[in-house]
């Protein structure tokens, strides 16, 4: 048997580069509100480093940012608040 050759090869799919959601020019600063609001979720709750798709260091600061924000009474801590439809 000819292991070298294989008979199902991978076929070479194009993938579309992701944009990094913070530019290199961004200050992650609990004053820059249209940043870290996009990092937490509908309730609140900040997101995790693989869905924001940033580095640990990057993560860290947004982290401390939105805390500092909360603290601040910028962000809120929670947002339970239930819609109704009807």
């Amino acid at each position: 048997m000819n292991k070298s050759k294989r008979p199902f090869t991978k076929s070479k799919r194009s993938f579309r580069r992701r944009l990094p959601p913070i530019q290199s020019g961004d200050r992650i600063d609990y004053r820059n509100m249209s940043l870290i609001s996009r990092f937490t979720s509908e309730q609140g709750k900040i997101l995790s480093r693989r869905v924001n798709r940033v580095t640990l260091k990057q993560q860290r600061l947004i982290t401390i940012a939105i805390k500092q924000a909360r603290i601040l009474s910028l962000l809120p801590f929670l947002n339970n608040q239930k819609q109704f439809e009807r």
